[in-house]
């Protein structure tokens, strides 16, 4: 897996490239990976991803690629929640639920939840969004005991790096898995794991500041992408969240790629 300086929000690829992204997410999905294990497999193959490349390839793949294991992906993706937040804050609004998950009344955006909770969603077509679904829907794609193992997994995954984020002074708030099936059955964790690309990230810093005035939290991740889109007029109307993408400011570029290096920084320091 070779990871690109591309970014996307809102399932739309942006024009412009953040610069040293793909290199970063890379290290923090190895961090992680390590920090993870002993809970469920992982992907890696434990080799070099420069020996599975000829030499005019190398310098393509070093820092910025994992080699790993071939495996049969789930078609779904597996969220944690830990606190309110994004299509969840959306969804509570509308429900006091979240994929069926029933919430207590009175929360606000950015509210930390009672406990963790598990909100799986599908994998959409490329240029589409993805769907937040109910565990009962994801029971009958994937079958009852699979999602409960997922599910299970999901939300240690969840607790052992939050614990560890919060002792750096970080909050995640929501975090999606990933998984596939190895030949013999197996689950497994695959493809990028707890990256500003998967997850949000808050620091703790200046969290009880945005809970009060009911604002998105100052974040590590690409929400700071996301609010800029929110906010930008084309032709005096708002972008539509479909492709093609608005073309980002240098410093709106610049800005990315420093929340996404003080996010791991903080993590490995």
């Amino acid at each position: 897996m070779v990871a690109s300086d591309r970014i996307s929000a809102f399932d739309v690829i942006m024009n412009e490239p953040i610069p040293g992204k793909g290199e970063l997410l890379t290290q923090m999905a190895l961090f992680w990976f390590e920090k993870l294990d002993g809970i469920v497999p992982n992907h890696l193959t434990g080799d070099a991803p420069e020996s599975a490349v000829p030499a005019s390839e190398k310098s393509q793949v070093v820092g910025r690629s994992m080699l790993v294991k071939k495996l049969k992906p789930l078609p779904v993706e597996a969220v944690v929640r830990g606190y309110l937040a994004g299509s969840g804050w959306a969804e509570y609004q509308v429900s006091q639920s979240v994929c069926g998950v029933e919430l207590p009344a009175g929360l606000k955006n950015a509210s930390k939840l009672p406990s963790p909770i598990f909100t799986p969603a599908t994998k959409a077509e490329m240029g589409e969004h993805d769907e937040n679904i109910s565990f009962a829907r994801m029971s009958e794609i994937v079958g009852t005991d699979l999602a409960k193992k997922v599910r299970d997994v999901s939300l240690a995954l969840y607790s052992r790096a939050t614990e560890y984020a919060l002792a750096k002074g970080i909050i995640i708030a929501d975090t999606k898995f990933e998984f596939g099936l190895d030949d013999n059955g197996t689950l497994t964790l695959m493809d990028e794991v707890l990256t500003p690309d998967s997850s949000r990230y808050w620091p703790i810093d200046g969290y009880q500041a945005a809970l009060n005035a009911g604002a998105n939290p100052p974040s590590y991740d690409k929400q700071f992408l996301r609010d800029w889109l929110e906010a930008v007029r084309i032709d005096g109307k708002p972008w539509g969240k479909k492709a093609p993408a608005p073309n980002l400011p240098q410093e709106v570029i610049e800005q990315t790629a420093a929340k996404y290096r003080e996010a791991l920084s903080r993590l490995t320091a």
